[in-house]
């Protein structure tokens, strides 16, 4: 009969063996770098998702992956010359990181490059489609315009009687007009008034708050990219002002003070940006490998904020909630 701690060390041989047979698979040390032009902290979550993805693929860093990291601390025009660095110092592939992607495309490095994007790769230049990536480049997108009708759809059961709605976007992401068709056609099928917004300045951002206080809404969209999560304080700040709920498709809004937000789950995208590097590094090229959109989702409500502007959430909504902020 085996003993206990002979059956412990059985059962846990059967967990670490697979792993343990993946990394040495993996035996070569890659040497990739992280490039993005936002500050390490707002990054830290996904950071470690993607480090999980290599850990599901047998890699661990300081072993056989080692990677470089490179932040432009919110200084887009530091990406190029960040990505040229990673490149000197003997990286075989960059992991590109939101704005940071649109820089160096500009000017294309000569290692592969495999990103994470927040717009349309193929407004953005990046692809034909999303099954035939140009040149170098290939990752993941988080964007998912139709979910825009689905926002307006919750703004619709959250305010009694909503007829106005403004749309905060930046006209510069890549995207965004396909975004703001599908949110004005959906504002026409549901009798909501949708106006727009474009912000891509503080001074803009600032212009557009003081005409909408002008002009009041019922309730604020605001279009997810990297100029809005930098602001995301002064806008949300701005709808508890005007005691109208804001929402927005990731969920760092919903955890700022966003009535809701609906949209990627962000941590699946980061996680998957692994298998992409593990395929370029056993010799894949990135034009044969299609980008990926989205495909599971996450809804997070915040409660304190409904409460304080005096708003219930209807019970389906909360039924389908990933996670509730009280």
């Amino acid at each position: 009969m085996m003993d206990r701690r002979a059956f412990l060390a059985f059962a846990a041989s059967g967990v670490l063996l697979p792993r343990i047979a993946r990394a040495q698979n993996n035996a070569r040390t890659i040497r990739i770098g992280w490039l993005t032009a936002q500050r390490e902290a707002s990054l830290t979550p996904y950071l470690a998702a993607m480090r999980q993805g290599f850990n599901e693929l047998g890699y661990v860093e300081g072993q056989n992956l080692q990677i470089d990291y490179r932040f432009g601390d919110d200084q887009l025009e530091r990406a190029s010359e960040l990505g040229a660095e990673l490149v000197k110092s003997g990286v075989e592939l960059i992991v590109a990181q939101g704005a940071a992607v649109s820089e160096i495309a500009k000017q294309p490095l000569p290692v592969p490059i495999v990103y994470i994007f927040s717009g349309d790769p193929m407004a953005a230049g990046f692809a034909d489609s999303l099954a035939r990536p140009r040149g170098n480049m290939t990752g993941v997108t988080l964007m998912a315009a139709e979910l825009n009708s689905k926002r307006l759809e919750i703004l619709r059961d959250i305010v009694p009687g909503l007829r106005r709605v403004a749309i905060i976007a930046n006209p510069e992401h890549h995207g965004v007009n396909l975004e703001r068709a599908t949110s004005e056609e959906t504002g026409q099928r549901l009798g909501i008034d949708v106006r727009y917004y474009p912000t891509p300045s503080v001074s803009q951002l600032n212009a557009a708050l003081a005409s909408i206080k002008s002009d009041p809404v019922q309730a604020v969209s605001i279009f997810s990219d990297g100029f809005a999560v930098q602001n995301r304080k002064a806008i949300i700040d701005f709808a508890e002002e005007q005691r109208v709920p804001a929402i927005a498709a990731w969920s760092i809004f919903a955890r700022s003070g966003a009535i809701c937000s609906y949209g990627p789950l962000q941590s699946e995208q980061y996680r998957r940006l692994a298998s992409y590097v593990d395929r370029i590094a056993k010799g894949a090229k990135p034009s044969d490998l299609p980008i990926q959109r989205p495909s599971k989702f996450e809804t997070v409500i915040n409660m304190k904020t409904a409460k304080s502007l005096g708003l219930s959430i209807p019970p389906g909504l909360l039924a389908s909630a990933d996670e509730l902020i009280e």
